[in-house]
């Protein structure tokens, strides 16, 4: 029987991830599954630059809004419901693409999940006390100089992603990195990576163009209509969490917006260093000859 085949597009934000899986799901007709974590909520709209209603239309989408902001939702759930619509998709497709810029749940579909050991309570309290009392730049100093390379992959504004990493160490006093090395693909389809890239300064231009557009679009204003949510996790993301320093008036508005760009470029940087991973990737950009990639695509899959 001939292997199914997942289609993989990685690259940073803001590099038209977007604009590549639609193109190529229209030429594989075939559906498009998200691993874009800020996606999957309702409520965040302008600031995650979630595909348009004209986008939507063109291509089905799965796991784009389907929850709400409020709902208890992680790694584990996504991978039990994106397994179960990958299936379902395999029974009567040859192809689909998956797409999205949070690496952790693209590597639970790709990799499966790592199996980390039991944490104590103590530990984690612990780490939650230092939290509250010493701040998050204690945790990420921490971390930094307990294990550099989960470091410059992790987003380091993310305290619980800080917490887990930092429970696991100091309960087995191993990196948090090493519960990371990649198993090998899933055997039952073929995978193929196309990673998007640009020059730094390119791509910084691009991001800075994007934010911009955010702000001319309502974003103060949709991170307002959300204030009362300020301590759920996603509100923890690029975007969102800038905006609570300057209703305080710490910030004014124009630093706001020099937060948001320049905290979205590291953003990008991690997601960059996360991607090496996939060294059989297929190198592309936004200039890249679509009859090119579909030619190398279907070069690479194994019967």
């Amino acid at each position: 029987m001939k292997k199914k085949t997942i289609i993989h597009i990685t690259g940073p934000t803001a590099s038209g991830k977007t604009d590549l899986s639609i193109k190529l799901s229209q030429i594989f007709n075939t559906d498009i599954v998200s691993y874009d974590s800020r996606q999957f909520y309702k409520q965040m709209k302008i600031g995650t630059s979630v595909p348009n209603s004209k986008q939507l239309k063109k291509v089905k989408h799965y796991f784009i809004h389907n929850k709400n902001i409020t709902d208890n939702y992680n790694v584990g759930i996504y991978r039990s419901e994106a397994n179960e619509i990958i299936n379902k998709l395999f029974q009567n497709k040859n192809f689909l693409v998956f797409v999205g810029g949070s690496g952790l749940y693209g590597d639970s579909i790709i990799f499966g999940l790592d199996n980390f050991p039991e944490v104590p309570k103590k530990i984690r309290d612990n780490l939650t006390k230092e939290l509250k009392q010493k701040g998050i730049e204690f945790l990420q100093e921490k971390l930094k100089k307990a294990d550099k390379e989960y470091y410059k992959r992790v987003d380091i504004y993310n305290h619980r992603r800080l917490i887990r990493a930092l429970e696991v160490i100091e309960t087995t006093g191993k990196k948090f990195s090493s519960f990371h090395k990649l198993k090998k693909s899933n055997k039952n389809f073929n995978l193929i990576n196309l990673n998007i890239d640009f020059e730094k300064n390119v791509l910084h231009k691009r991001i800075e163009s994007r934010v911009d557009k955010m702000i001319y679009n309502g974003l103060e204003n949709e991170v307002f209509k959300l204030k009362k949510f300020k301590k759920l996790n996603p509100m923890k993301s690029v975007g969102y969490y800038e905006w609570f320093d300057y209703w305080e008036k710490k910030i004014n508005f124009e630093d706001v917006v020099n937060k948001i760009k320049n905290n979205t470029k590291k953003y990008a940087k991690k997601q960059k260093t996360w991607n090496k991973k996939y060294d059989n990737a297929i190198l592309c950009s936004n200039e890249s000859n679509l009859d090119e990639l579909v030619y190398l695509i279907k070069k690479k899959i194994k019967h």
